[in-house]
C-alpha cells in the first residue's frame, strides 16, 4: 500500500509528496526557525519566511512582487508597475 501524500506549501508553490518526506521537510523548516502552518487531518504544510529573510526584506522599503486579477480577468503584477505610484485597494469581509 503506497504511502499517504503530503502537500507542502511554499511560497505560491504547492507539491505533494510522501508524507514521510513532508513532515521531514517540517521539521528541518522548524529548526532553521521558519514558521509552518501544519494541518496533520489534512496532511498539509504551510511554511513560512525566516524572520531574518523577512527583517531584510523589510529594510529594503521595496514590496514584494504579487500578481492579481482585474475585473476583466486580465493578470496585473507590482513588477509591471515598478517606478509608477501605485494605489492597492485590499477589501476583506471580516
Amino acid at each position: 500500500m503506497a504511502e499517504p501524500t503530503f502537500t507542502v506549501i511554499e511560497g505560491a508553490l504547492a507539491v505533494a509528496m510522501p508524507e514521510a518526506t513532508g513532515l521531514g521537510l517540517v521539521t528541518r523548516a522548524e529548526a532553521g526557525g521558519r514558521p509552518v502552518a501544519l494541518d496533520r487531518d489534512e496532511r498539509a504544510a504551510y511554511l513560512g519566511v525566516a524572520a531574518a529573510e523577512r527583517a531584510r526584506a523589510l529594510a529594503s522599503l521595496e514590496a514584494p512582487d504579487f500578481a492579481l486579477p482585474d475585473l476583466e480577468g486580465r493578470l496585473h503584477s507590482l513588477a509591471d508597475h515598478r517606478g509608477k505610484k501605485v494605489l492597492l485597494v485590499a477589501y476583506a469581509s471580516w
